[in-house]
């Protein structure tokens, strides 16, 4: 297993030191956190409650977030790339790249992932949004039955984080999609019942040849978030996460919810997708991005440059 880290430039280095403002880091390299893990599992819970946390909301109130759950349901690819998330370290070291940027204000991820980010001393003073249900693996047949199968909203409370995230397809031809809606609706309320976020990230969906697809129509996007918004007797901490689609400022006028932008799989080349990006975050509504893979996986491979990108449009 690597213990390298990204340079400024997107290259792989050798010092996988991350910089911190609280406790010492449990763990230098990745070959410490796997010892860790083996010899003392109980550091994550102390590197957990000796964390300096942050609200999620300070200073001009605008957040950009770097994503990281996606290989938890099995989707690994980006673009063309089949397997581009395969390697953990080198996804470590791209968060690490992403989150050494003053401007990236925290993360979203599946437990194994934040614990070790949280090891290396990684999340200092950072926005932390842990991520639920990821029970809707890629190409299964149970694709939009999305149970939770991650974080719950006691396992996020306790480890001091700010919120937790849903994905929410709802596709009408489908059952899976009640289950779906019971348990965000649960887990909405539970969060509430914490004063934790409830991030939710709502799309209408389909099959077709087998694969499931999301509705990206301005009308369909904004029907989606009329389900969403729904859920849950409470919308106290609620929070959406949108794509970002033509005429985004009808879509931002169907809802009274923080939302954030998602970032989505780079399919455009870069320069029209942070157009569009730039666009939507003129609208107010807009409290920034949510990004994974446009930003760890840029096509030219250096994912300080794209950060930097993205940092300078949400400021």
């Amino acid at each position: 297993m690597s213990d390298t880290v990204l340079t400024d430039t997107g290259t792989r280095g050798t010092d996988s030191a991350a910089p911190t403002l609280g406790a010492t880091p449990a763990a230098r390299t990745y070959a410490d956190v796997t010892a860790v893990r083996a010899s003392d599992p109980g550091a994550i819970e102390r590197a957990w409650a000796t964390r300096t946390t942050r609200p999620t909301v300070r200073g001009n109130g605008r957040l950009m977030i770097v994503a990281a759950d996606h290989p938890a349901r099995g989707a690994l690819s980006v673009g063309s790339n089949a397997t581009a998330m395969n390697s953990r370290t080198e996804l470590l070291d791209r968060l690490r790249t992403a989150l050494a940027n003053p401007g990236v204000d925290g993360v979203l991820a599946t437990a194994d992932i934040l614990d070790d980010l949280v090891l290396l001393g990684a999340l200092e003073d950072k926005v932390v949004f842990s991520s639920m249900n990821r029970g809707g693996l890629a190409g299964a047949s149970f694709e939009l039955d999305d149970r939770m199968t991650g974080a719950t909203a006691a396992s996020t409370a306790k480890a001091r984080m700010n919120g937790a995230k849903m994905l929410n397809r709802v596709a009408l031809d489908d059952p899976g999609t009640l289950s779906m809606m019971t348990a965000t609706a649960q887990a909405i309320d539970e969060l509430a019942a914490h004063g934790l976020i409830a991030m939710l990230e709502p799309f209408l969906s389909r099959r077709e040849g087998g694969k499931v697809v999301n509705d990206l129509s301005t009308d369909a996007v904004i029907k989606s978030m009329h389900v969403a918004q729904g859920l849950g007797s409470t919308s106290s901490h609620t929070w959406l996460k949108l794509p970002v689609v033509a005429d985004m400022e009808r879509v931002m006028d169907a809802t009274t919810l923080p939302t954030l932008l998602l970032g989505g799989d780079p399919q455009e080349a870069p320069e029209e997708t942070f157009a569009s990006w730039s666009r939507a975050l003129e609208i107010p509504a807009v409290r920034g991005l949510i990004v994974g893979r446009t930003l760890l996986y840029p096509r030219d491979g250096d994912v300080a440059a794209a950060v930097d990108t993205a940092v300078t449009m949400v400021r």
